[in-house]
């Protein structure tokens, strides 16, 4: 009886330790994508500067963001990137999207401008961003959306970045 019962439990442990020689699977979180830079270029347009992060455990592949700039209360920009961006577990990197502001947008950051390094304008940035987990075999799209404030840089005229 006690051999019948010591075989037994040397199964099941044998069954338990055999289960958990797969893989590991790393989580995977949202990443979060916030402005970075804006620089006012002549003529206009806008030279925005995404940070992307990656929240998750293993690292990730990025291949595209849409999405909506809102600054203020104003109506907002689309924002369309194709991306090519590995980023390891909670590290992140940039990209850059040149966009043509309305000209309330402008407005409100040469008012800003005019402020000095005590202004800040707010802005909303949401959309969607497609990733790949590096161990999964399929994309996954993840909505993003954030709020922050744009402050101008000192010293460095027509640009601002965000905290």
């Amino acid at each position: 009886m006690k051999r019948t019962l010591s075989l037994r439990c040397a199964i099941v442990a044998l069954m338990l330790l055999v289960g958990a020689c797969g893989p590991v699977k790393k989580s995977v979180f949202p990443p979060s994508v916030t402005l970075q830079e804006v620089k006012a270029a002549p003529g206009g347009v806008w030279h925005v500067v995404l940070r992307i992060r990656s929240n998750s455990y293993g690292g990730m592949s990025f291949s595209s963001f849409q999405g909506q700039l809102r600054v203020g209360d104003l109506g907002g920009v689309l924002l369309d990137r194709k991306l090519d961006l590995d980023i390891p577990s909670f590290a992140a990197d940039v990209a850059d999207v040149d966009i043509l502001p309305t000209p309330e947008m402008s407005r409100a950051l040469a008012a800003l401008a005019a402020k000095g390094s005590s202004g800040a304008l707010p802005y909303t940035l949401s959309g969607s961003i497609t990733g790949l987990a590096e161990q999964e075999k399929k994309p996954r799209t993840f909505e993003v959306q954030g709020k922050n404030w744009l402050s101008p840089v000192p010293g460095i005229p027509d640009t601002y970045r965000s905290p």
